[in-house]
């Protein structure tokens, strides 16, 4: 466990007043997902989410801990003082591309974090799933984003918002796309965050939204899903000595 350092000052200062994430959400803190739910941190300033696979494995997008700065998984203890963790170990997705988007190619936009001491036990594992969902199903999609587009101060509380998954490109075996009432959804900051089922387990993770008319967010959200890449998860978790649990 250490406290903030310099190089990771100003993702901190965005967190420095009262926050919400997920715009057009509502503050779930005590949530069961946010009880999953931590923020991963970069030295250049980047804010994450991160799903907590046990005390000391976490799942987010890979585009929020590709190599080239470092690190941490971050929270709050009981006091409420920030808390970072450091890294004992990183796997980027071997399918990761960090050019996708820009090149129009596929991309599995997953990465597992192994932190050097464990997570305070008040967090809880999620469970993760490779059950299908049909078009029209509601999901649950929860981060620690942005509340206001573009107001980066609005970053740092855990708030949900219920999508129906939809099919804007046809089914897909890789990704996952959730569109609410316009000016809801994913945001800057609730990449790698959970999109889960109505039993709670985790069936993607968040990775990238678009717009709603003028606004930066509030489109479509995206999730890469897990079931696909169960194998990729299972035998990282393992050599880490901690599986991941499927439901």
């Amino acid at each position: 466990m250490i406290r903030p350092t310099i190089p990771f000052l100003a993702a901190l200062l965005t967190l420095a007043t009262p926050a919400r994430a997920v715009v057009g959400g509502s503050e779930a803190p005590d949530a069961a997902l946010a009880r999953s739910s931590v923020m991963v941190l970069s030295s250049r300033g980047g804010v994450c989410t991160g799903i907590v696979l046990a005390r000391d494995v976490v799942l987010t997008a890979a585009h929020c801990a590709a190599p080239g700065a470092e690190h941490r998984v971050h929270y709050r203890d009981e006091s409420g003082a920030p808390v970072m963790l450091g890294l004992a170990a990183r796997a980027v997705h071997p399918g990761y591309d960090a050019g996708a988007i820009k090149g129009r190619r596929r991309s599995i936009d997953l990465a597992l974090l192994r932190t050097e001491t464990a997570l305070p036990a008040r967090f809880v594992p999620a469970a993760l799933t490779e059950a299908p969902v049909a078009a029209g199903t509601p999901l649950t999609l929860g981060g620690y984003g942005v509340a206001r587009p573009g107001d980066h101060r609005s970053t740092g509380t855990f708030r949900t918002a219920s999508l129906p998954l939809v099919e804007p490109y046809g089914p897909s075996r890789i990704l996952v796309w959730l569109k609410g009432a316009a000016g809801s959804g994913a945001c800057e900051g609730d990449s790698g965050g959970p999109v889960a089922g109505a039993g709670g387990s985790v069936l993607a993770v968040t990775t990238w939204a678009s717009g709603s008319g003028k606004a930066a967010c509030g489109g479509i959200s995206q999730g890469v899903l897990v079931g696909p890449q169960r194998a990729w998860i299972a035998r990282t978790t393992a050599e880490w000595g901690a599986p991941a649990r499927w439901e």
